[in-house]
């Protein structure tokens, strides 16, 4: 992606900083003490960033913009949380995503165009180590998904996974999208397990860290390449891995 690119100091010092992270994680935190682990999907297990630029980029050419993908995947972290709130489905979300960026570029989107977005996810694919990943993690932890997607976006998705979660949550189901409580505490209340016996995972602090901590859940950051279509805010995870092959290794001995 070129979000990537030029930047080869800036990956550099994230590993130095993953590999000093996982050191302590090795020491402090005993994964032995978990029996659940609940996932973000799009941008953790799912590459959330080269869908939504595959996607976004033909629309925006189309109208002669070319922007750098740091700038698009900006502007949709501008917009996304400003679509979620109220609730509406997340076809309509991200629908509303693409006439967003016209809005804001100067140019008219047809209804077709704007579905080019919510049309493409279900052909988001899963980054390289994450099935491997979960089919490791499967054979120790029950799994769980928090997403905030609709139902039948998740049924497509599922395909690309290869591994039966135990529960899945949705914002469909809790109404609401993440960083709201709600899809935390729905997940709970299916797994049925303290809280201290539930690790979330997830790539937002925003989204992920941030409302799981605030329950009293143990939270993962997967920090593969920033947060570039996320609200940046500052927060703390209690592990954070460059990749889910890193988490798998750590969780499962």
């Amino acid at each position: 992606m070129g979000l990537n690119s030029g930047n080869a100091s800036g990956v550099n010092e994230m590993k130095l900083y993953a590999a000093q992270t996982q050191d302590t994680v090795m020491r402090t935190l005993n994964f032995d003490r978990f029996k659940a682990l609940t996932f973000d999907c799009y941008g953790t297990l799912i590459d959330w960033e080269t869908g939504l630029l595959n996607a976004l980029r033909p629309v925006l050419a189309a109208h002669g913009c070319i922007l750098e993908d740091a700038q698009i995947l900006k502007f949709y972290s501008e917009l996304e949380p400003q679509e979620q709130n109220p609730y509406r489905r997340y076809r309509d979300v991200l629908a509303n995503i693409v006439r967003g960026f016209g809005q804001k570029l100067g140019f008219a989107v047809s209804d077709e165009e704007a579905e080019q977005l919510p049309d493409s996810l279900r052909n988001w694919l899963p980054f390289p180590d994450t099935v491997a990943a979960l089919q490791r993690l499967k054979k120790k932890y029950r799994l769980a998904i928090i997403s905030n997607t609709d139902d039948d976006f998740f049924t497509e998705t599922a395909r690309h996974l290869e591994v039966d979660f135990d529960e899945v949550i949705t914002a469909e189901q809790a109404q609401a999208y993440k960083p709201s409580p709600a899809p935390f505490l729905l997940a709970l209340q299916r797994l049925s397990l303290p809280r201290e016996q539930v690790l979330h995972v997830g790539q937002s602090i925003y989204h992920d860290v941030l409302p799981a901590k605030s329950l009293g859940l143990s939270t993962a950051l997967v920090y593969r390449r920033g947060f570039g279509a996320t609200t940046p805010v500052e927060g703390e995870p209690d592990v954070q891995v460059p990749d889910l092959k890193t988490l798998a290794k750590l969780a499962v001995k």
